[in-house]
């Protein structure tokens, strides 16, 4: 097991109560949320590295990374709502 830090956590009433609606491991859920964001950062980061070096992307490539991520695209390069 992953070693772990108690913390306290402060959230606005609405907030807990909603949260207690989708869990009863709220540690785990903010754990998980913890980690996403941090994935989502990480990338962030990379991708502007990324731009920095070889320049912005162009619409050929941000369509063929659409393409990648959420599948089939409707024709003009941007993901379907489907």
């Amino acid at each position: 097991m992953a070693d772990t830090t108690r913390i306290t956590v402060t959230l606005p009433t609405d907030q807990d109560a909603e949260l207690r609606k989708l869990t009863d491991n709220v540690s785990g859920y903010v754990a998980e949320a913890v980690a996403r964001q941090l994935r989502h950062q990480l990338l962030g980061a990379d991708l502007e590295r990324h731009q920095e070096e070889y320049g912005a992307f162009t619409e050929e490539e941000l369509s063929r990374a659409r393409s990648r991520i959420f599948g089939a695209t409707d024709g003009e390069g941007s993901a379907s709502a489907a």
